[in-house]
Parts: C-alpha cells; sequence; structure tokens
C-alpha cells in the first residue's frame, strides 16, 4: 500500500461515476453489441442477464480535462485490500476531507453484488458454497486478497474455498471441487485473466456455467474488458449512429481517450506518429506487453503483429509529490463499480512506463475528496 493517499476534486470524482454509469447504457445497445460481435467470442445462448460484477474503471487526471477512462478491468483487484487502509486514513482526516463513497458500507455491498449476480442467474435457489477462483491462487500477488474475500462471504455465511480451476471438475450436472464426491460449488468468484475461459485448463468451470451448473461473476464476456471496445466508445460517428441518448454520447467522447485499432493500413503511420499513442494488446491485462510510443523499439514493433493490438492517444498519468527532494509518482484512480453505482475509489501510485506494485512508497492509495459542505 501507498504511503500517502490521493486529494481528487468533487467534480472529477462526478465525471468518473457519469462514466461508469454511460457504460452500462451503451452495453445494452443493439448497435454496440453488433459492432464488437467480430472480436466477441462467442456467447453462451444462457448469458445470464446479470451486470456481471464489480468492474475496475481505471482514469487518468490530466489538466483541465475531465478524467480520461484508459481502460475497464471485469476482475479488478485491490478492494479489500485497499479499504482497511481507506477507512484509517478517512477516521485521521481532517473534517473537511472524505472518501468519495461510504467505507464502512463496502463489505456489504460487495456481498450484496455476489447475492445480486446469484440471483439474476439462479433465481431463489439457496447459495451455499462459493470457490475464489484463479491460477495457482497461492503464488499470486493478491493472494491475500482472495484470503480477504474468504473470510468475508464466511461471515455472511457462506461456505468459501480458494481454488485453481483444475481442481474443478463438471460432473453429473454440478460443478465439484476436489473431485466427483468433493464439495458441490454453487457459486465461482472469478479472478482468472482469461477473460473467456478459453485454455484447456479453464474447462470444467466453461462448461458448468454454459450448462447453467454454476453461477459465475465476473462472468465471460467481452462487452468491457476488450480494448478494442475502446475504439467505439472515443468514436464521434458510430456513438451519434448508434441512437445513444445525447448525454451519454457527449460523456464518453470527453473522458475516452482516441483508441484505434492496429492493422495493416495505418502501421506505418502509427509507427512515425508513436510518441503521441501508447500501444496496448486487446486482450491482455496488468500492463502486460503495453508499451508507451516513445518508448517502443522497432524490434519489438515488429513482433507486434502476432497479436491484436489497440493505439491509444497518450493521456500522460497525474503526479503526486511526496516529498520536496524526491521524484513524484504516477498516478492513476481505479473507480470500483457495479451496475454503473461506484462502490469504491482507489488510486495506484508508481514510477515506470505503466502501474506497478515495485515502487518504494508505491501502490494502491485511498483517495480524499472535499466533503460538499467545504
Amino acid at each position: 500500500m501507498a504511503a500517502v493517499p490521493l486529494y481528487v476534486d468533487a467534480a472529477d470524482i462526478a465525471s468518473m461515476a457519469r462514466v461508469a454509469k454511460s457504460l452500462e447504457v451503451v452495453v445494452r445497445n443493439p448497435a454496440y453489441l453488433k459492432a464488437i460481435a467480430p472480436w466477441c467470442p462467442e456467447r453462451p445462448a444462457n448469458e445470464p442477464n446479470s451486470p456481471g460484477g464489480v468492474l475496475g474503471f481505471n482514469f487518468h487526471i490530466a489538466g483541465n480535462a475531465p478524467p480520461q477512462l484508459i481502460e475497464v478491468n471485469t476482475n479488478p483487484g485491490g478492494l479489500l485490500l485497499g479499504l482497511p487502509i481507506a477507512q484509517a486514513v478517512q477516521a485521521c482526516a481532517p473534517d473537511r476531507m472524505q472518501s468519495p463513497t461510504d467505507l464502512e458500507t463496502v463489505e456489504q455491498r460487495v456481498v450484496q453484488v455476489m447475492a445480486h449476480e446469484w440471483l439474476c442467474q439462479k433465481g431463489q435457489q439457496p447459495l451455499h458454497n462459493m470457490a475464489i477462483v484463479d491460477d495457482s491462487p497461492e503464488t499470486q500477488f493478491l493472494y491475500p486478497e482472495f484470503l480477504l474475500y474468504r473470510d468475508l462471504f464466511s461471515r455472511y455465511g457462506y461456505a468459501a474455498r480458494i481454488a485453481a480451476p483444475e481442481q474443478l471438475l463438471h460432473h453429473g450436472g454440478k460443478l465439484c471441487l476436489d473431485g466427483p464426491d468433493g464439495l458441490e460449488v454453487d457459486m465461482a468468484y472469478n479472478r482468472l485473466t482469461d477473460f473467456s475461459l478459453h485454455e484447456p485448463s479453464h474447462a470444467s468451470l466453461r462448461e458448468a456455467f454454459a450448462a447453467g451448473h454454476v453461477a459465475v461473476s465476473p462472468h465471460p464476456h467481452a462487452l468491457y474488458a476488450d480494448k478494442r471496445n475502446l475504439t467505439l466508445l472515443s468514436d464521434h460517428a458510430f456513438l451519434h449512429n448508434a441512437g445513444l441518448p445525447q448525454d451519454t454520447v457527449d460523456i464518453l467522447l470527453a473522458s475516452v481517450p482516441t483508441t484505434v485499432q492496429l492493422n495493416a493500413e495505418n502501421r506505418d503511420r502509427l509507427w512515425s506518429e508513436r510518441r503521441q499513442w501508447f500501444f496496448k494488446p486487446a486482450t491482455g491485462f496488468g500492463s502486460r506487453a503495453s508499451y508507451r510510443g516513445d518508448k517502443l523499439t522497432r524490434r519489438v514493433w515488429d513482433d507486434m503483429p502476432s497479436m491484436p493490438y489497440v493505439a491509444q492517444a497518450l493521456v500522460v498519468p497525474g503526479q503526486r509529490h511526496l516529498q520536496t527532494d524526491a521524484p513524484p509518482l504516477k498516478f492513476d484512480i481505479r473507480c470500483f463499480a457495479y451496475a454503473g453505482e461506484p462502490v469504491l475509489f482507489l488510486a495506484r501510485l508508481y514510477q515506470g512506463q505503466t502501474t506497478n506494485f515495485r515502487t518504494p512508497n508505491g501502490g494502491f492509495s485511498p483517495v480524499l475528496t472535499l466533503r460538499d459542505s467545504a
């Protein structure tokens, strides 16, 4: 965790909340669903009519412009890890400062999210057993957060286990943990970065979800996470022709940096303009294989056509000064939101090309803003 909080203007907090709400309007738009079809994995016929889980909207704050949406994560980490430090900082903050959301209800809201996802996917059936699923979970950097989720679910009366996908078996119309006679999993809290569950080791979870034998949240879809979606969310012509409400169009055009797919037709131009762009793999996660254009080598550039990439107009991150005799840290802000409603705001402080947790005094940082009366 970072050593300091980040102070954010209330107007910027409100702007980020409007973006989260606007995206919920877009993902239900028929024109949008049709446009993402070429890169959206085949969606199951029984895809649940649930919001899909808590999302992470990552923003850069750039000068006088509204906060800029850099990307959306469908399985964002840090919510429960950042909550205790946010509560501690708010407890000793000046009276005129506050967290943008009610910190005392965050844990309850997380449990309510899972209950609502369960209700949308499985109706009035009772929910008993939950699995927190990730590849080799004990080796994950955010494994401590898995323990926090396990304890939280257990406090609310659910039997919760942390599991690797290889421990799951789809057998006899149910998803079992540790063999056909093991614990039947009613619901999986999905922290896998294989957003479409296409990897062979994820077959049991994918098959059980497609058959309606387990609830999954976040559930696998490309409505949010694929970065090619940002090419639509920043496209003036598409947004205006999609029949979206005008306020939604205005919010997105002001808040989503221009993003284009890298292809044979624009490669030469984008290489010559590379200092103006940030390049990201369309289905990537955790800033892996992402490059600022001014740091991009020709060798890496020549290898990039092996996977789909997008180029996003470079938005320089803001800076947080810690002390006068030390270089400032860069920051971005993650708005955790469910169904367009913010649950928690956290910043990430770092040095380097992309966010990381290796910077001294960096990491997740609480966000504070002025009270309405201040």
